[in-house]
């Protein structure tokens, strides 16, 4: 019943924290693969809305949440709801990107009919998540309006997302006529 060592303690100790260790990488690659799991666009498509026209192509929704994330570092970019609408109101030119998982739809309902009097090109994507997330947001964001480079005040900036801003929005406006032809 004498004094115990500290060797002996420490050795105890050691083993614990490395057992602590193996168990926290455990778990962290155990998340990590969590999030490595992609939802494919034709899954992503299964959960869009019924007014959701025109709908963008597997293509196209690259091309525009590339476009959003260089906007967005130039700051060009009106996130939700309320800050598209509001830029709408005022005149702002652009393109609008509409999540097209939106629940409740009457949330967005309104935005389409703004877009077309004010003829800003509008089209929908089929993730409310991954356009958050191009946007430089970590929450879900139901609508973008990338700003026309054109109206921005620093010309640096603007010129950085010009070129894609360019192509994706004759895309859209093709799109978009397409629709009303049809119609």
């Amino acid at each position: 019943m004498g004094k115990k060592d500290k060797k002996d303690k420490t050795e105890k100790e050691s083993s614990v924290d490395k057992m602590d260790v193996e168990t926290l990488h455990a778990e962290k690659e155990k998340e990590k693969e969590k999030e490595k799991v992609e939802v494919s666009y034709e899954q992503r498509c299964l959960s869009v809305s019924v007014i959701a026209h025109p709908l963008a192509s597997k293509k196209l929704t690259k091309k525009t949440y590339k476009t959003i994330k260089k906007a967005a570092k130039a700051k060009a970019v009106k996130r939700g709801v309320k800050e598209v609408v509001k830029g709408l109101r005022k005149g702002a030119k652009g393109v609008v990107i509409i999540a097209g998982d939106i629940s409740p739809i009457d949330v967005i309902t309104h935005i389409p009919v703004l877009c077309e009097e004010n003829d800003v090109p509008y089209i929908y994507a089929p993730s409310k998540q991954d356009l958050g997330a191009s946007s430089n947001t970590k929450r879900p964001t139901s609508v973008v309006m990338i700003v026309s480079p054109s109206s921005l005040k620093n010309k640096d900036a603007a010129a950085e997302y010009k070129d894609t801003y360019d192509e994706l929005s004759t895309e859209v406006k093709e799109l978009n006529q397409k629709m009303i032809t049809v119609a």
